[in-house]
């Protein structure tokens, strides 16, 4: 498996799990909302994180990642909530 293969399975898991920990959060499920809210939330929360300057102070990036991947799929799933 290339490295490049082996970034997108890390960033499909990583945008299941942060989709399931957001959804035991604000509620809802489904595989596929799962993969979609976590994948928009990755990039959701690694801008608003970038652009407020927070820092987590994590020292594992692997669980940095999903945390600010699920601060952001909160964020996709509220929002979403709001419009529809």
């Amino acid at each position: 498996m290339s490295n490049n293969n082996r970034s997108m399975v890390m960033f499909i898991g990583i945008g299941l799990v942060a989709g399931f920990l957001a959804s035991l959060i604000v509620g809802g499920g489904g595989l596929i909302t799962y993969l979609v809210s976590g994948l928009v939330g990755s990039f959701v929360g690694g801008y608003l994180f970038s652009a407020l300057g927070i820092n987590l102070g994590i020292g594992n990036a692997l669980v940095r990642q999903i945390v600010t991947s699920t601060v952001g799929a909160i964020i996709v799933v509220l929002l979403a909530r709001l419009i529809a």
